[in-house]
């Protein structure tokens, strides 16, 4: 969910050092790890142009196997704050509650003696225009027009 909310706002929140945290080259992962000493434990990293492993990661000693290649492309190096990632898991409780609603092809229905409307509209508490407007003023704050 963190990655979809990052794609969302157009804004990773990479490092600002000498590269913009951007780090090209040639990485090689093996026995499902990857060592990038510019990161810190507990950071955040996305991979661009890797055939198997594209995407937001955590570096840590125990993170999830990434699958063993070696390939050229990059290594963004973030910052995410803490209240973006803890929002994202208030985003995902309320995806859960609230997804299969939206994700519903019907607006109304009806049988028997029972009918069912969907709300319309722009996002309110209920779910109607999906998490994006439902968190819209919460995540506004980070909103980029564009990641440069």
């Amino acid at each position: 969910m963190l990655e979809q909310i990052l794609a969302e706002l157009h804004n990773w929140f990479r490092v600002r050092d000498g590269l913009n945290g951007i780090h090209p080259g040639t990485y090689t992962i093996e026995d499902g790890g990857i060592a990038l000493p510019f990161l810190q434990d507990g950071q955040y990293f996305r991979i661009m142009g890797s055939v198997f492993n594209d995407g937001l990661h955590r570096y840590e000693p125990d993170m999830a196997a990434l699958e063993d290649e070696t390939f050229h492309g990059t290594v963004w190096a973030l910052a995410v704050p803490k209240t973006v990632v803890e929002l994202a898991g208030e985003i995902e409780v309320w995806q859960k509650k609230y997804g299969a609603v939206i994700d519903s092809p019907y607006t109304s229905e009806s049988f028997g003696g029972y009918a069912y409307t969907k709300a319309s509209g722009a996002g309110d508490s209920t779910g109607s225009g999906g998490w994006q407007a439902a968190f819209r003023a919460r995540l506004d704050p980070y909103r980029k027009l564009k990641e440069i």
